[in-house]
């Protein structure tokens, strides 16, 4: 169904795109690369030392329907409420605005290893990682 490797361009896009945190007060954006002052801070009131962004939606970034896309973020966010109790809301969300905003999740406490697992059960081309020291990695599965 997907292809072997992630084409540049789509690499390029994903490290360009905003991981929006919505469901905490201030929201805050992490972006690949950029250590994160708000994200160590949730850490610190979490005790909690990595984290995963995660969508289920678009499988291998291809655009699907809404209520397939709906259906597995609901999905994917029974998963990770099984695996931590610090799970918040969030999108990606297109820097150019030529892709349309996906729900995702910020799940605090899931180590490298399953959060790889996650992004491929769920047909993923990638995942944004961070670990202790805040800083957002994008993590190709293919």
């Amino acid at each position: 169904m997907s292809s072997a490797i992630v084409l540049p361009d789509k690499i390029a896009a994903y490290r360009a795109t905003a991981y929006c945190v919505e469901a905490i007060e201030p929201p805050f954006v992490l972006r690949i690369g950029e250590p994160s002052k708000a994200l160590q801070c949730l850490y610190a009131s979490t005790g909690t030392w990595c984290g995963l962004f995660i969508t289920a939606f678009n499988p291998y970034g291809r655009r699907r329907e809404e209520a397939a896309n709906q259906s597995a973020h609901r999905v994917l966010g029974r998963r990770l409420a099984a695996l931590t109790l610090h799970v918040f809301d969030g999108a990606g969300r297109d820097t150019l605005g030529e892709w349309p905003a996906e729900k995702s999740f910020l799940a605090l406490g899931i180590n490298g290893d399953i959060a790889a697992q996650l992004g491929k059960e769920f047909g993923q081309d990638a995942i944004v990682w961070c670990g202790v020291d805040a800083v957002p990695e994008l993590v190709l599965l293919r």
